[in-house]
């Protein structure tokens, strides 16, 4: 049986291209927003499914996709976490949750990685929302290509987390979207490490006019192993 995803502040372009690729793969999802009808406007324009038999997508709220949620993804930028945690840590207690964020800045028209107090996005998710698993992930996959439905989207996507069966369930997740691939890369500590390669893939992008994506060589498996 698929699970109910939770997307929180899904109506940005990764979350919306999150829930575009999910569906795909037969789960329903409930792509929240601070208004529920600005979900709903969303997702009305929305593509239609590729594949006859998918999975769905409904606009709501933010706080019934954290309840709802089996699983919950969070999109919001990482300087909304704080109203996350205020509106959502007990709706969150218990489930695995993803951290997407990626705390930037624009300094001179390029981007540089903003050093936080707590040491990342997902950790400051973790220490708003301390009953949740949270897992740092999808934070360099290209929001650009997640919405074109008819365009591969490839590379691996580091996660990081401190429960293993929390990693482990979002790798599983990841293997949904064809052509990612899930890289259990460590503990929720250098999840810093992952959302700082986001400042540097944009820089790249930008130089070469492309979309390049992460991808770890050497690596037979995605999930296996423990920490090195």
């Amino acid at each position: 049986m698929s699970d109910v995803i939770g997307i929180i502040g899904g109506t940005g372009p990764h979350g919306h291209g999150l829930a575009l690729r999910l569906r795909e793969a037969g789960h329903r999802i409930l792509l929240g927003s601070r208004d529920a009808v600005r979900a709903a406007e969303v997702v009305a324009e929305l593509p239609a499914p590729v594949a006859p038999g998918g999975g769905t997508i409904e606009g709501v709220d933010n706080d019934r996709a954290a309840r709802e949620g089996d699983l919950v993804i969070v999109t919001t930028p990482w300087d909304g976490f704080e109203g996350v945690g205020a509106a959502h840590a007990g709706a969150l207690a218990g489930k695995v949750v993803v951290s997407c964020a990626n705390p930037l800045q624009f300094v001179g028209g390029g981007p540089m990685p903003v050093r936080l107090p707590d040491g990342s996005a997902a950790e400051l998710l973790q220490r708003l929302c301390p009953e949740a698993r949270v897992v740092s992930g999808f934070q360099n996959v290209s929001a650009v290509k997640l919405g074109k439905l008819d365009a591969a989207v490839e590379g691996d996507v580091l996660l990081c987390g401190d429960d293993e069966d929390a990693v482990a369930r979002v790798a599983a997740l990841v293997t949904d979207i064809p052509t990612l691939r899930p890289i259990n890369a460590g503990p929720l500590r250098l999840s810093a490490v992952a959302e700082d390669l986001t400042a540097l893939l944009i820089s790249v992008n930008r130089r070469y006019r492309t979309n390049a994506s992460i991808v770890v060589t050497g690596v037979a498996t995605g999930v296996d192993g423990g920490e090195g």
